[in-house]
């Protein structure tokens, strides 16, 4: 457990200790980088002490070893006043306090695949601990998948790992963690064994894929601006998606109902939108729609059921009604609620339509001070209907750089997304309206010329500041009429129609539809 010197044991670290304590887990705290000016080494041992007895640490949990160290130097020691120039203290009281692997070095080879790597030249590469045996470079294996089924191959490439990178060796012992290559095909949970052996190891469970994006070829009128050339096309797109799931393993790849559209479903819109700003990081440019729910048939009786989430919140007791109002009207069931010094811990079971776009919210609500943590629970029947965006988008009606002029006088029908200057274009969303509908409006307007000059303040006075809106914000207010542009150096948010006399056509003709 890493702590700071400083800062001390931050909130994040709560449910994760949390959860090591529960697994009778024995830790070691590392109190890091003693040598700032405001170190308070003595003080920060005693407040993770105190978080050990808080979160009910066993008497040998709670008598836990303490290293000091300076991580940026290499320095680390029992003492923060006596630090030896290497680590070897920190590596000593690992060897010392965590028990070693079970292994068993007489038997036959068997490891299971834990995790997922791709290299362009070696193919797909499996990593993994080594439960017994020795693994020779070149030797026959056998891969025992989960159903049962026998591959027959040999290991090409057999690899550990020094330091950061992976160093090729002839053979490997029990014990040790190891990377090979050389099948066509692996998956998480495989058995990687000698060809005598008949029984896999117990697997590991993936879970399924619970929330949905459609990934598409940018087609607004700013594309291929600002994104690499030739990084927006459909095929590049295809085989970063693909590419993208040898070692995402939680993550499916379908194609979508037109070429330049892909169907990308992950455990959740955070997994999404990781992978949204990998992509954008790398130079692609793509759009990308509405996160939804993946529904699934009952077996038995064909009842629609969604995914449900287990959540645990923790909070100081100030702001507990407010999480409970807000995880309320999102259909969330209260299961367990406890207070321990100050700070309430939550557990509810929510479905996870009603968790799309509710982190940020949260946040907000208890001033970036609550926890939340989810973990997929199980699927059951739809609970009903979750509440929506209550107001529409300000969507701008020609295409040019915004002016001040035209912006101070449209700041009362809603909160901009842009500042003066910002470049625009026909359909795209600039802020949020305060009424419930859509409104087209023109932002690039101008002042007319006359012989009168004004002052240079007179068009910023009184506009009011942008809304800053982060990736995780532009997805949780996207609505099913909108797509969210992604290139390397912009985030935007526009409707699907651009056209505003197709698109108002097109609403109208949608609520006469509803109405009647």
């Amino acid at each position: 457990m890493l702590v700071d010197a400083v800062e001390g044991p931050m909130p994040q670290t709560r449910f994760v200790l949390r959860k090591a304590l529960e697994l009778g887990l024995r830790l070691i705290l590392v109190i890091n980088k003693v040598d700032r000016p405001q170190a308070r080494s003595e003080e920060v041992l005693n407040e993770a002490f105190d978080l050990f007895i808080e979160l009910g640490a066993t008497d040998e949990q709670a008598d836990f070893p303490v290293v000091y160290a300076i991580g940026l130097h290499g320095k680390a020691g029992h003492s923060p006043e006596a630090l030896e120039d290497t680590l070897e203290p920190l590596f000593e009281t690992i060897v010392k306090e965590i028990p070693p692997p079970q292994i068993d070095a007489d038997e036959l080879p068997r490891m299971l695949i834990t995790t997922l790597e791709y290299d362009n030249y070696k193919g797909q590469i499996g990593v993994g601990r080594l439960r017994s045996g020795t693994l020779r470079k070149g030797m026959p294996i056998v891969r025992i998948t989960p159903g049962g089924q026998r591959i027959h191959g040999k290991l090409e490439y057999l690899f550990q790992f020094h330091n950061l990178a992976k160093v090729e060796v002839e053979a490997v012992q029990a014990g040790d963690i190891l990377a090979f290559g050389g099948l066509d095909e692996l998956n998480i949970s495989d058995t990687i064994a000698h060809p005598n052996v008949t029984d896999a190891l117990p697997g590991i469970m993936v879970e399924e894929p619970t929330v949905r994006m459609t990934f598409g070829v940018n087609t607004s009128p700013f594309a291929g601006q600002e994104g690499k050339t030739g990084w927006g096309t459909s095929r590049r797109l295809r085989e970063r998606l693909y590419a993208e799931t040898r070692s995402n393993v939680a993550l499916r790849v379908e194609d979508g109902d037109s070429p330049e559209k892909f169907v990308v479903s992950g455990r959740g819109e955070l997994h999404l939108a990781i992978l949204i700003e990998t992509m954008r990081r790398e130079g692609y440019e793509f759009e990308a729609s509405k996160p939804e729910v993946i529904l699934m048939d009952d077996p038995e009786t064909g009842e629609k059921l969604e995914p449900v989430e287990e959540v645990h919140v923790e909070v100081a007791d100030g702001m507990t009604g407010t999480v409970v109002e807000l995880l309320g009207a999102r259909r969330g069931t209260l299961l367990d609620m406890a207070t321990e010094s100050g700070t309430t811990y939550l557990k509810y079971h929510v479905p996870t339509r009603g968790l799309l776009g509710f982190r940020a919210q949260f946040m907000r609500a208890t001033s970036g001070m609550g926890q939340l943590h989810s973990l997929f629970y199980s699927h059951e029947p739809i609970s009903g209907a979750i509440p929506g965006r209550r107001f529409g988008s300000l969507v701008a009606m020609e295409r040019g750089p915004a002016t001040a002029y035209a912006m101070v006088n449209l700041q009362d029908r809603g909160s901009f997304f842009i500042e003066p200057g910002t470049e625009v274009y026909e359909g795209m969303v600039v802020g949020e309206h305060i009424r419930p509908e859509d409104l087209p409006l023109n932002v690039v307007k101008t002042k007319h010329l006359t012989n009168f000059r004004a002052k240079p303040s007179e068009t910023v006075d009184g506009l009011n500041a942008p809304r800053r809106l982060s990736l995780d914000d532009m997805i949780e207010f996207l609505a099913e009429d909108e797509l969210l542009e992604v290139t390397p150096e912009s985030l935007r948010l526009r409707k699907r129609i651009l056209n505003t006399e197709i698109r108002v056509r097109e609403d109208k003709r949608r609520r006469q539809l509803v109405e009647g």
